[in-house]
């Protein structure tokens, strides 16, 4: 079942994605679009960031500032408590739709290139232009790992923070479920002692 969710959840966002981008390619010019493809790459190389900090960050220090009411710490703390799905959701659905994204602008921009300035190469543009989007793609994520296990707590805290605001804004909770199941678990353990 949850290979099911997967797969139609990633199916549903390339959808989105793929009408939000060629929506805006269909308006913006060549230096603008390249301007979509870096800020793509940038959103993979985040939730990478995001994802690889979760797996490395330990749930306690968010416990005590949960305590301490700081906005977000919950979230983080229910952020590491599902690291095996946040990982999942980051790293791979997040990190393939990007990079499909990021090929199919690059194929675009490659023909407005050439149909641009026809004496350039087409497949020659392609491999530059390929060549260029695993560079940044990959030397961001390697840099970004060696970053974000090094700030893995803050990293954490903020996405925390980003899931409290969505929380606030839309009346959707990240942590409610979670806490119904451990209070339905208490419950069962009190009847049975």
């Amino acid at each position: 079942g949850r290979f099911i969710r997967v797969g139609i959840l990633t199916f549903v966002i390339s959808i989105v994605f793929s009408l939000i981008s060629n929506g805006l390619l269909a308006w913006l010019d060549l230096y603008t679009s390249f301007l979509l493809l870096v800020v793509i790459i940038s959103v993979g190389i985040l939730f990478d960031l995001v994802g690889v900090a979760t797996t490395a960050a330990q749930e306690d220090p968010f416990h005590a500032m949960a305590v301490r009411r700081v906005p977000g710490a919950r979230e983080a703390s229910w952020l590491v408590r599902h690291q095996d799905q946040v990982a999942n959701f980051t790293l791979d659905i997040v990190g393939d739709i990007v990079g499909t994204l990021s090929g199919a602008i690059g194929a675009t921009i490659v023909f407005r290139l050439v149909t641009t300035f026809p004496s350039l190469n087409e497949a020659v543009m392609s491999t530059v232009l390929i060549a260029l989007i695993a560079a940044l793609t990959v030397g961001g994520k390697a840099y970004g790992k060696i970053f974000a296990f090094e700030r893995r707590t803050d990293i954490v805290l903020f996405a925390g923070r980003v899931l409290h605001f969505i929380s606030r804004a839309t009346g959707l909770s990240f942590t409610n479920k979670s806490r119904r199941g451990r209070n339905n678990h208490q419950k069962k353990r009190g009847r049975s002692s």
